[in-house]
């Protein structure tokens, strides 16, 4: 008996539901399908998956496997392998999104497809109020959620997985290494137990809770990508995140703990409302009238909007693929409220260059806040970019790692250099907007917006 293991968003070998059914067969056929419906993703998004699958195939030829690479679309490519191999089954890890969902129903419907939970902690169908419904709002969410928890037994990497020879692999496309974020299942682990349980008496996460958001310290898990394409589960972070609490009892596992329960709340959201892919989850901040500056928002892309903790975070995006929670949420801020250009140009931006890029989390991140979400931001809240400049990043060191122009600054001129009368060439010499008129006219747009609802 053979079984198709058909891998999307879970490139591990350890802690995979999915590959421990597939493996009950005698033989295992593990699959990846290049899936022309993403042909238009983030190119760097799919490098860090092309080489995150270079790394599973080297994995799978060290246990007598390899890795199956076709293109085209899923139903055709399945059913084409079903009859070259003799398949009797398909297991695969469900996904969530609006078009995972179609996509299976559609697979399940003629083929023999089993999706098998593993991307959450929860399926997202589980944790809901007395009434039945979801839940909307974060906090009694988490309080379910834990209230849910039971012992999580990971299952280990299998160390043989059988996989008949010479079934047709197309190449991977060519990819480039992101040195800042190495894609393997390997490098996911070490960041992990670097994390939650390195040698030294304090790993970061006991302090997780007083580090995380200081854009200058390396105090964040900076495991976003390795999660969004599976190479490390949701159950692995949480176990981790559990044990350093019985070990450390320190309020920084239980705040990093918290901050993966908020990633299975937005997946749980986009599962019972899928219309806040394309809309505001808030029907009466659907109809912002934003003014939508097509050079501002090119300014803000590109890093040059005059305001330096601004510009850094978006530098530091442009390059690396990543950015810091707290800088995530400055810049967005900054371009809602400050800007008053939509949420989704922000959003769509975000998902065109993050490698953790992932609709139900960055959808979920965006309307926060733009409070226009779920469990939003109050809409009239509105991030000082300076403040949270001085505060998150005291001395100027990320302002000076990503705007090398602004290096010569002290601590105290390079959050508003504007301010101290200084110019530096190739900087702008003010911000693009003026902040003292920002509130009156962000509250107006809003307002009318509500007024319409």
């Amino acid at each position: 008996m053979t079984s198709i293991w058909w891998i999307r968003r879970d490139l591990r070998l350890a802690d995979n539901p999915a590959l421990h059914f597939a493996l009950e067969a005698d033989d295992v056929v593990p699959v990846f399908i290049l899936d022309p419906a993403f042909s238009s993703s983030s190119p760097r998004r799919k490098s860090f998956l092309y080489e995150g699958l270079a790394a599973l195939d080297k994995d799978l030829r060290a246990r007598n496997s390899y890795l199956v690479t076709r293109k085209g679309n899923p139903l055709e490519v399945l059913h084409q392998l079903i009859q070259e191999t003799g398949a009797t089954a398909i297991f695969a890890e469900e996904d969530y999104t609006p078009y995972a969902r179609r996509r299976d129903s559609l697979v399940a419907s003629q083929l023999p497809l089993q999706l098998v939970a593993g991307q959450t902690v929860h399926h997202p169908s589980h944790v809901k109020k007395a009434d039945g419904k979801p839940y909307t709002v974060y906090t009694p969410y988490s309080k379910a959620w834990k209230s849910l928890l039971t012992e999580i037994q990971l299952l280990p990497a299998p160390k043989t997985i059988p996989t008949p020879k010479d079934i047709f692999s197309e190449p991977l496309p060519a990819f480039e290494t992101n040195s800042h974020f190495p894609a393997s299942e390997a490098e996911a682990q070490r960041r992990l137990d670097q994390f939650t349980k390195s040698q030294s008496t304090n790993p970061p996460i006991t302090n997780y809770s007083e580090t995380r958001n200081r854009m200058d310290l390396d105090g964040t898990s900076a495991l976003s990508p390795y999660i969004r394409f599976g190479m490390i589960s949701m159950s692995q972070a949480v176990r981790a995140a559990r044990n350093s609490q019985l070990v450390s009892r320190s309020l920084g596992s239980e705040t990093w703990l918290n901050e993966l329960i908020w990633r299975e709340f937005y997946i749980q959201i986009l599962y019972h409302f899928p219309h806040v892919a394309k809309t505001a989850f808030n029907p009466s901040l659907a109809n912002i009238p934003w003014r939508n500056d097509e050079t501002e928002f090119a300014a803000w892309k590109e890093g040059r909007t005059g305001m330096p903790a601004v510009d850094a975070a978006m530098r530091q995006l442009k390059e690396t693929g990543w950015m810091h929670n707290r800088a995530r949420m400055i810049v967005a801020s900054f371009l809602v409220k400050d800007l008053l250009i939509d949420w989704r140009w922000g959003e769509a931006w975000f998902m065109e260059n993050l490698l953790d890029g992932d609709i139900a989390p960055n959808n979920g991140g965006w309307q926060w806040t733009a409070g226009t979400g779920t469990d939003a931001a109050p809409y009239f809240r509105i991030f000082n970019p300076v403040l949270q400049s001085a505060k998150f990043d005291p001395n100027g060191e990320t302002i000076r790692r990503w705007i090398p122009e602004l290096s010569g600054l002290n601590a105290k001129q390079i959050h508003t250099p504007w301010e101290f009368g200084i110019t530096v060439k190739g900087y702008p010499e003010k911000p693009i907007v003026d902040r003292s008129i920002v509130k009156e006219r962000t509250m107006k747009a809003y307002n009318r917006s509500k007024t319409k609802a």
